[in-house]
């Protein structure tokens, strides 16, 4: 009989479309913990996510981009943009720590050089072509899956890896399925592959409340939170994702309370509230970093937006997280404490902090770390992220 592991196999070795970039062959290394690390594309505006409402220079140096209504109270000097109050439970219950003023090596505030630092994770752009993400892999002996459309820089390299996504059906679909169930029925290797793959997609469906029919569910956060948190519950199956989000680029119109980043901070709620349902019991065991490629100007723009900025904000998030506070070495926001007197200075460098989380959570040598995962020197590792 096909097991859900089977099936899950199946899904990732080309279940009708799900399975864009197959490799896996799961063997439940890596022990119980997972990790989940969520890549925002386009820049966060971590002063909008976690806002300084206690710094006394927040409201003249955002000119009208300041929060002052519906801001969730942390810590009585940052707080949590009202679009993610879907988390403070998290955050009540030790289980959310932001990260403030944080950012990588990078400082030229290129979409693509940017993410290129922060996916290979190294000192400057274009210095490899694997992610730092893969090299970890290798080194802790675990599988994993990008929950994408395709496999990002951040996962590429040594380690196979696989990526999928959900999708729609097709309008013919079921009897595409039907016909070559009919054709390969005859041919053990074809047809349990088939039925591997089908029953797979078919988990997938269940898993992501997919339509049964024609109507075709779109890439939001909550549907590919779900599923990598249920691909990552699976018995057998990988114990790291990567999931991207896209939309952070806020030149023009960003908004306060409401507007376009008040939308994409709660499409981010919601999709991190699914990935805890879908991992369910294995949330205890799982930490979940959300990253960006940089941070965004202080001040508003003519567009009513922001520009490309250097420090930002991350969040890390799960049962494994000791939070339920703001890890910050506040740099200050009057104009004399800005980086090049437009952006927020980082102070915390995000190697440490991703450093810290792959030493403490997956059990990687800080060796290991500084000359295969973060090479070029400059970090430490921050301590106490992970609950013991």
């Amino acid at each position: 009989m096909t097991t859900r592991r089977t099936a899950l196999k199946g899904l990732l070795a080309g279940g009708l479309g799900l399975a864009l970039n197959p490799g896996l062959a799961f063997a439940g290394g890596g022990g119980d913990r997972r990790l989940v690390v969520v890549l925002l594309r386009g820049g966060l505006d971590g002063l909008a996510a976690v806002p300084p409402v206690g710094d006394a220079d927040y409201v003249s140096a955002r000119r009208g981009l300041a929060l002052e209504d519906g801001v969730g109270e942390l810590d009585g000097f940052f707080g949590l943009h009202p679009a993610l109050a879907g988390l403070l439970p998290l955050w009540q219950a030790g289980a959310l720590l932001p990260v403030q003023a944080v950012a990588t090596p990078y400082r030229s505030r290129s979409h693509f050089d940017g993410q290129d630092v922060l996916e290979a994770g190294t000192t400057a752009p274009q210095l490899r072509r694997d992610g730092w993400l893969n090299r970890a892999l290798v080194a802790a002996g675990t599988e994993a899956i990008a929950v994408a459309q395709a496999v990002p820089l951040i996962l590429r390299g040594a380690a196979e890896v696989g990526s999928v996504a959900p999708g729609g059906r097709a309008p013919r679909e079921q009897d595409l399925a039907a016909d070559l169930q009919s054709v390969y029925a005859g041919d053990p290797l074809f047809r349990d592959a088939l039925r591997a793959g089908l029953e797979g997609r078919a988990m997938v469906a269940e898993a992501v409340g997919e339509p049964e029919r024609g109507r075709r569910r779109q890439g939001a956060a909550p549907v590919v939170g779900r599923l990598a948190g249920v691909l990552l519950a699976e018995l057998g199956g990988p114990r790291v994702a990567v999931v991207e989000l896209g939309g952070w680029d806020t030149h023009a119109n960003q908004g306060l309370e409401e507007g376009r980043l008040a939308n994409g901070l709660g499409n981010l709620a919601d999709g991190l509230l699914a990935l805890k349902e879908g991992l369910g019991a294995a949330w205890s065991q799982t930490a979940v970093c959300v990253v960006s490629e940089f941070g965004r100007t202080v001040a508003r723009n003519g567009t009513r937006g922001t520009d490309h900025g250097t420090g930002g904000a991350a969040l890390l998030l799960g049962g494994a997280i000791q939070g339920g506070r703001v890890l910050a070495d506040w740099p200050g926001l009057a104009p004399a404490q800005l980086h090049e007197g437009r952006d927020l200075r980082p102070t915390t460098d995000l190697r440490a902090v991703l450093g810290g989380l792959l030493r403490d959570h997956l059990g990687l040598p800080i060796a290991a770390l500084r000359r295969d995962v973060f090479p070029g020197g400059g970090w430490s590792p921050v301590d106490g992220l992970v609950r013991s």
